[in-house]
């Protein structure tokens, strides 16, 4: 199949494996769309790209620190320098630092929201600009969480970053709806991703007790997520904008 046949698009925080990003992208190139996918750990990302490319797809890996404005510049001049225009943004790039208030930072509290937030504001802005542009009815695609819709123990700085991207997210989808261009977010629930385990090691038990909440009783898989994205960056959802989508196992249901 090719439901994104001749289509670009860039997802952030593509290095991980397993990981939202390398699953989106490599479900992506292998629906026919060209992949720019970025990362601060650039061996990662071009390893991943290298790994699609093996498999007969397209994909570009550039160096890219979410948190640093200079760097979206020079992400989106190569993409438009080298293809012309952008149909799909994924703002996948994201951080767990799991704390409950008492024990967390000043520090923990900034490093989500500029990670988990700013970098969603920094990367949407810069596609609905090159999508006006271009005349392009695009797709954005703004990773959130369970946790932007519902209270998780020890999620409170990570919460706050993930509920603003819903509401962002559907905000930005009022402004851009006459432009075709369409605007959602994806809350993923518990996913089999090494962010998980990082979270599992960094609060063992809030984490159990979380996943205990899941109504079928299991983590999914990143290729669960990578497939509502590509839904989303395809023109099957062609009248789908400012929405929340949820892959969660039930656990927003309870």
């Amino acid at each position: 199949m090719a439901r994104l046949s001749g289509k670009i698009a860039l997802v952030t925080g593509g290095a991980s494996v397993p990981g939202l990003g390398s699953a989106t992208a490599q479900r992506f190139a292998e629906e026919g769309a060209k992949v720019w996918l970025t990362d601060r750990d650039l061996a990662g990302a071009e390893k991943v790209a290298e790994g699609i490319r093996a498999a007969g797809g397209q994909a570009r890996a550039l160096l890219h620190d979410v948190t640093n404005e200079a760097q979206w510049d020079e992400v989106f001049a190569a993409i438009e320098a080298e293809d012309g225009k952008l149909d799909v943004l994924v703002n996948n790039a994201g951080i767990a630092v799991l704390r409950p208030i008492a024990e967390m930072t000043t520090a923990d509290w900034n490093l989500q929201n500029s990670v988990n937030l700013d970098s969603v504001f920094q990367g949407t802005k810069r596609a609905v600009v090159l999508m006006r542009k271009t005349g392009t009815k695009g797709s954005i695609i703004n990773i959130s969480s369970v946790a932007g819709l519902i209270g998780v123990p020890a999620c409170g700085a990570y919460a706050a970053a993930k509920g603003g991207v819903r509401l962002f997210s559907k905000t930005i989808a009022v402004e851009t709806a006459k432009d075709g261009i369409r605007v959602n977010s994806v809350h993923p629930g518990m996913i089999l991703t090494n962010i998980q385990g990082v979270a599992q090691e960094d609060n063992a038990a809030n984490y159990d007790a979380t996943l205990a909440l899941v109504p079928m009783g299991y983590m999914g898989d990143p290729l669960d997520i990578a497939n509502m994205n590509l839904f989303l960056a395809s023109d099957e959802s062609r009248y789908v904008t400012g929405t929340e989508l949820v892959v969660d196992g039930g656990m927003t249901a309870l």
